[in-house]
């Protein structure tokens, strides 16, 4: 491409979009990976977490929004709107393009069921947000396979970026789990190692 033109401004649109929402799903990516059992992240309280998850979200969903109806504008390719939500079924890529449409409908499910919580058991939240850990390799691979400009320079940097940042926190919340105490061992060491205890002996 010589610059952005009239003929090309969606184009340009589409791949933007399409990688501020990758970045912003590495980024929720992230933030779900390091939450402890509390809700919490190092330093951060609580309702912060939660804050900067919704609205980290929230970003996704509106550049993820953006990057399929320009896509779909784009007079270039024929691709039509049904194809972004019905996985498959587009006559242009329709592997890579189906996969960006799992990753679609995924992320619909994920998004519906965290507005609809309070109405929701957390057994069901929780099976259905669990869906977010396959959302995003799916956009993952949409990303390069759809995409002949992630495939080399600069690009190619931010997705190896993305997956390094991705594999980084996941072994280290893998290597956390495995250090970390069973419940009911943890408890015993805390009540043998109390300051001051004195220990109950046993006789008649």
């Amino acid at each position: 491409m010589n610059g952005i033109t009239p003929a090309t401004a969606l184009w340009y649109v589409s791949r933007a979009t399409g990688v501020v929402a990758l970045l912003m799903l590495t980024a929720v990516m992230l933030l779900g990976v390091g939450v402890n059992r509390q809700g919490r992240l190092p330093g951060l309280p609580r309702f912060a977490v939660t804050g900067l998850h919704r609205n980290l979200s929230l970003l996704a969903v509106a550049f993820v929004a953006a990057h399929v109806l320009s896509a779909v504008a784009d007079s270039y390719v024929t691709i039509p709107l049904t194809a972004a939500v019905v996985p498959f079924s587009s006559p242009y890529q329709r592997l890579w393009l189906g996969v960006g449409a799992v990753s679609l409908d995924l992320m619909i499910a994920v998004t519906v069921t965290s507005l609809l919580r309070p109405y929701l058991g957390r057994t069901l939240w929780r099976g259905v947000h669990w869906l977010a850990y396959a959302l995003w390799p799916a956009a993952v691979a949409h990303s390069i396979g759809s995409s002949t400009d992630m495939r080399h320079g600069v690009l190619l940097d931010v997705v190896l970026g993305c997956i390094a940042a991705v594999a980084a926190a996941v072994t280290w919340r893998l290597v956390a789990a495995a250090r970390a105490l069973p419940r009911a061992q943890r408890v015993g060491v805390l009540m043998t190692d109390r300051p001051g205890r004195v220990p109950v002996r046993g006789g008649s």
